[in-house]
Formats: structure tokens, sequence, C-alpha cells
């Protein structure tokens, strides 16, 4: 049963857990990042329009080529109990399509990609993606609206992330881990 945000109360806490995010109802605008229950309003329109030319280019990339699954958010990706997010646009391998449950991914996708927003740029750069290293994401691409750059980053011997390209404005950004996938950053970027 699902009941308006209003009517669900979340005991205030120092800490909250996975326990405590299932609490809310779907659709709740929050990440549980570090323990901390943190708001996402909802993204600016030009925010979805970069989300939408990048799902749609990595989803028709893997669907060809029979690579796995492309997801996009809202959809949880649990990492620990204090770490369960919503990335913008997650890759899973085919050999690891069982990390996938009903009502969350269990354990690190193979490729995540976020697009920064004020409000949660900050947490996208260092919480997020120390967790993403951590728990094994191989390739983690950074979209930047406002200087229209794509960054990708792969995952290194040590356990953390590596910058492996970056481009801004033009130029042809491609996939590590999705051999053959390029995307031209005017493409994603270009207003309507």
């Amino acid at each position: 049963m699902n009941l308006p945000l209003r009517e669900i109360e979340i005991p205030q806490k120092e800490v909250y857990t996975y326990a405590d995010y299932t609490l809310l109802p779907e659709g709740a605008p929050y990440q549980l990042i570090g323990g901390k229950l943190v708001m996402t309003p909802a993204p600016t329109t030009y925010h979805q329009i970069i989300s939408m030319r990048l799902e749609v280019k990595f989803a028709n990339f893997v669907a060809e080529k029979d690579l796995g699954i492309i997801l996009d958010a809202p959809v949880d990706v649990y990492f620990e109990e204090k770490e369960t997010y919503q990335p913008d646009i997650v890759f899973i391998a085919k050999d690891r399509l069982y990390i996938i449950e009903p009502a969350k991914i269990k354990g690190a996708p193979d490729l995540v990609v976020e697009i920064l927003s004020p409000s949660t740029g900050y947490y996208d750069l260092k919480k997020k993606a120390r967790t993403y290293a951590r728990h094994g994401v191989k390739e983690y691409w950074v979209a930047d609206p406002e200087d229209r750059s794509i960054e990708v980053y792969i995952l290194a011997e040590e356990g953390n992330f590596v910058l492996n390209q970056r481009v801004e404005e033009e130029g042809k950004i491609k996939s590590v881990i999705l051999e053959g996938l390029g995307v031209e950053a005017k493409e994603i970027f270009a207003q309507i």
C-alpha cells in the first residue's frame, strides 16, 4: 500500500539503513547516501533530454549486440546497508543479470552514468564515485550539462577510478567495456 509522503513518518535518526529506506513510498525523491536520506528533486528537462539521448545510444547498442540490459532512473541500486543510489543510467552485462531483483539491483552494475545537477553533483563526483569504485563498477561516465562535457573513468587495480577520456562540447567519447560504442558530445548536448 503506497501512502502519500506526508502520511509516512520516518523517525529522525543519525544514520539510516536500507530497512529505513524501504519505508519510503514508491517514487519518493530520496537516495540513501552515507546513511543519510538525501532528497533529489526532479531533474531539469535538459537533464532528462541528455539522459534520454545517452540511454537510447546505450540501449540500442546493447540490444543489437545482446550484451545485457540498460536501465534508467529511478531504479534502486543497493551497495550496502547505508548506500542505495539511483544512477541516471546503468548497464548490467548478460552474465550478471542475476543481480537484478524485483525491488532493486543488488550489487555493482558494470557501467554507471551520472548526469550532474546542482543538487546531486557533489555526491556524484565524490561519495557515490568512491562507492561505485569500491564495489567494482568497471566504468563510470559523468555528463556535465553546464560545460557540456563527458568524462569516462575506468576502475584501476587499486580499486579507484582513473580518468580515461574527456570531451567538452565536441568530440567522440568511447566506452571501454562496451567496445565499439561511441557517443558524439554535440549530439548529446544539442539544445532542442
